[in-house]
């Protein structure tokens, strides 16, 4: 470990990955790059309370260590982006397992709980259950509107029993699914019924009846 770096002095290969990634904002700045690169200021904007300084450290830190790198994406390389490694990407699994594991911890959100639409693309990967072989090649829809109006809008492709999500939309999906980030969490917390949040309008779903059970069931809020 480099000097003056906090680490658990632990010749364990758990403690040596807490070193690095259990310091406080650390797997959220993993969570950002999971859904795409990011400028320095976007992750600022997106991790309100994390502070400029603090974030530097942090990024230098993911950096040094290999999981995160910059990209020069202007001419005359002062616009820079942040993206995962193949080393980063791995903690893929790590993070949707924890948020996994997170969502039935989910109390009543805050009114001052921050609460943004793209991190729906993390929450659905976290949720998805394989489809049975046997589903057919369909696409589900999502828009997902956050506390200022912006909309996210991305969509799960399922193919030969594969699903993946992808970001934008689709041109026919088989099931548009219509809501605001904070309902989407409740309801993948287990808070909310999708069904109720239907009928107090909380949720818009417009398809094919088949398709919204399957996309259900993909999602672990239905059995079976």
């Amino acid at each position: 470990m480099k000097e003056g770096r906090r680490h658990y002095g632990q010749y364990c290969g758990l403690a040596a990955a807490l070193d690095v990634i259990g310091e406080r904002w650390t797997l959220l700045i993993v969570r950002e790059l999971l859904v795409t690169p990011r400028r320095y200021n976007e992750l600022l904007a997106n991790l309100p309370g994390i502070g400029t300084n603090l974030l530097a450290v942090r990024l230098k830190l993911l950096s040094d260590t290999g999981v995160v790198e910059q990209l020069t994406s202007d001419p005359d390389g002062r616009a820079r982006r942040y993206r995962l490694t193949e080393r980063g990407q791995s903690l893929r699994p790590v993070v949707l397992d924890l948020a996994r594991w997170g969502m039935p911890l989910l109390a009543e959100p805050d009114p001052e709980d921050e609460v943004r639409p793209e991190w729906s693309l993390v929450a659905v990967e976290a949720m998805m259950r394989p489809p049975s072989v046997s589903a057919p090649d369909e696409c589900y829809q999502f828009e997902i509107a956050g506390k200022d109006g912006r909309i996210e809008v991305f969509h799960v492709a399922v193919k030969e029993g594969n699903a993946q999500i992808v970001a934008g939309p689709t041109p026919e999906p088989d099931l548009l699914a219509v809501t605001d980030a904070i309902t989407f969490v409740e309801i993948g917390a287990g808070r909310l019924d999708p069904l109720e949040a239907v009928v107090v309008g909380r949720l818009r779903l417009d398809g094919d009846p088949g398709a919204v059970l399957r996309c259900c069931r993909m999602l672990g809020l239905l059995p079976g």
